[in-house]
């Protein structure tokens, strides 16, 4: 019987599934229900270990939300990052429900259902700071807050088991530039009568203190413009706006021009013009087609790659493969974002590959030219003592943040048995009151490959490990089933197994190999052959070269 994971929540009660990002970094979306309604908050992705081979992106499993999808009322997204709404495409063809964000998060969220052509669709509601959203007996009010990039939001909801705050991804920016910053006043004063539960990012829970500011960022990135005598090159987030802003006003400042090298780049900061959220200054902005008028000590570069992505502009222009842009000597390039976990190595080799041809790095790690948009342990403890919860639950991060989370509500003051940890598929049940887990529900993500969605599971990746390690070896056979004789063969070729020119001598041993299995074969029992060339070739490589590559034999008779 197939399970319908169903659990009868009643008229005082909210159930929250978390579907993806509890105990990892990315992915995020949970699901919060009510006896009559449910509503999703955040649809996001995230981006392949490298050990998925051939994985473009991994998304949530979404069966819990469409058994139940009766009682969906509408999908809340946080902010514009590809972890928070990069799901969406996969989401939205099954539901019809609006989506709620700011008018910069929506703008992204429909570039990305417009490469799916779903944009046309899907009824994308713009809401703003303090505005209240009903969805069936939950109401939503959106808490503006500071992060990596413009347009954030936490969560205030009212629920039948009373009050929950979802902080969203943010930070607490002392000294904001440009007024971007975290309402704690509109998060005080929604938990002034109570909060039941709240959820927060856990993300930096590890670091001490507070985040640098934006404010010192520009002064740190101010002090560089006014001492580089080249090119400047900075390579940051392409949805980081506010960084941006920073760019364009120093670069007036000194008198510079900016050239935009990167699509995501180039769309973004056209959507953030578009929306008023983004001040050019007048002919800051130039086309690359004309960097050739312009002296280096009067250009600006904002280039891709800020994670060594192989095919992003900065890494083009390390290998010398870009069609625009080589390094020049006295180059400045800035890496303005942090090095995420899994991509330090190519970073690392796009930075050697930059010193090779002679320009000069500078990143997070040797100055301060990027802020987290992740609060820091004093900025968590801070929006503790503003919610001042009954219950709590750290969310957005990976397991060891969770628990670390938790010991810093523990230190605040509220009690171990009311502080929970939970990991994705972990229901858990909320009341005025109390808390209780329920039964786990799957979710095991999915894996999108090209146009393929789940179709791709441990068998098909174990292949894929065993080709990448080990190579492949391919026989190929035709034989006469009249007279069982051999009309073509057996031909072996190997890909990715052994170099053919200097291993002459295996393979023609091998096909040694494969014909003495022929004559013992009985004529036109082609799965036995195969099945026997297969393991006889496998041990035999094994044997001689220690190595066990993949190997296919076709048998074709005529």
């Amino acid at each position: 019987m197939t399970p319908t994971w169903r659990c009868a929540v009643t008229d005082h009660e909210l159930k929250i599934t978390p579907l993806g990002g509890l105990g990892e970094i990315g992915m995020n979306c949970m699901v919060l229900e009510t006896n009559s309604s449910m509503v999703i908050i955040d649809c996001g992705l995230m981006f392949p270990e490298h050990s998925l081979f051939g994985i473009d992106v991994v998304i949530p499993r979404f069966d819990y939300i469409l058994k139940n999808k009766d009682k969906l009322k509408g999908i809340v997204v946080t902010h514009g990052h590809e972890d928070h709404i990069g799901a969406l495409p996969w989401l939205v063809p099954h539901v019809d429900v609006p989506v709620f964000g700011s008018e910069f998060t929506l703008g992204l969220a429909a570039s990305r259902l417009k490469e799916h052509n779903l944009d046309r669709y899907v009824d994308m509601r713009v809401v703003n700071g303090r505005d209240r959203v009903e969805l069936g007996d939950i109401a939503v009010n959106f808490f503006e807050v500071c992060h990596s990039i413009v347009g954030g939001f936490g969560l205030g909801l009212e629920t039948p088991a009373g009050k929950v705050v979802h902080t969203g991804d943010f930070k607490i920016d002392r000294y904001p530039l440009h007024g971007v910053e975290t309402d704690l006043k509109a998060f005080e004063e929604f938990s002034t009568s109570g909060v039941v539960l709240m959820m927060s990012d856990s993300t930096n829970v590890e670091r001490d203190g507070y985040s640098l500011t934006e404010r010192e960022i520009m002064a740190s990135l101010k002090q560089i413009f006014g001492q580089a005598e080249g090119r400047i090159l900075v390579t940051l987030f392409s949805s980081h706006i506010q960084r941006m802003q920073e760019v364009f006003e120093l670069a007036k400042e000194y008198g510079r021009k900016v050239a935009v090298s990167g699509r995501s780049l180039a769309r973004n900061i056209e959507l953030a013009d578009e929306l008023d959220y983004l001040r050019i200054g007048g002919g800051t902005l130039i086309n690359m087609e004309d960097l050739h008028r312009y002296n280096d000590d009067q250009l600006v570069l904002l280039v891709t790659g800020s994670q060594g992505e192989p095919l992003a502009s900065l890494s083009r222009i390390a290998q010398g493969e870009h069609r625009q842009l080589r390094i020049h000597k006295g180059d400045l390039v800035l890496m303005s974002s942090r090095f995420i976990p899994g991509n330090v190595r190519a970073i690392t080799r796009v930075i050697n590959n930059l010193y090779r041809l002679g320009a000069e790095v500078m990143y997070e790690k040797v100055s301060g030219i990027h802020a987290s948009g992740h609060a820091h342990r004093e900025e968590l403890r801070i929006m503790l003592e503003t919610v001042d919860p009954k219950f709590f639950v750290p969310v957005h991060g990976e397991y060891r943040h969770l628990v670390k989370h938790c010991r810093l509500a523990h230190e605040y003051g509220v009690a171990r048995e009311r502080t929970v940890i939970l990991e994705d598929g972990d229901p858990l049940t909320l009341t005025a009151t109390s808390i209780r887990l329920e039964e786990r529900v799957p979710v095991e993500c999915i894996y999108v490959d090209g146009k393929g969605v789940g179709d791709v599971g441990q068998s098909v990746l174990k292949e894929r490990h065993l080709l990448g390690g080990e190579g492949l070896v391919m026989v190929n056979m035709v034989v006469d089933k009249s007279t069982g004789e051999i009309l073509f063969g057996p031909d072996i070729m190997s890909k990715g197994f052994v170099f053919e020119q200097q291993y002459s001598h295996l393979l023609e041993d091998a096909k040694c190999i494969v014909l003495d299995i022929f004559e013992n074969i009985r004529p036109g029992d082609t799965d036995k052959l195969k099945e026997r060339i297969r393991s006889s070739l496998r041990r035999f490589f094994r044997r001689v070269l220690e190595r066990d590559p993949v190997v296919v034999p076709t048998v074709v008779l005529l």
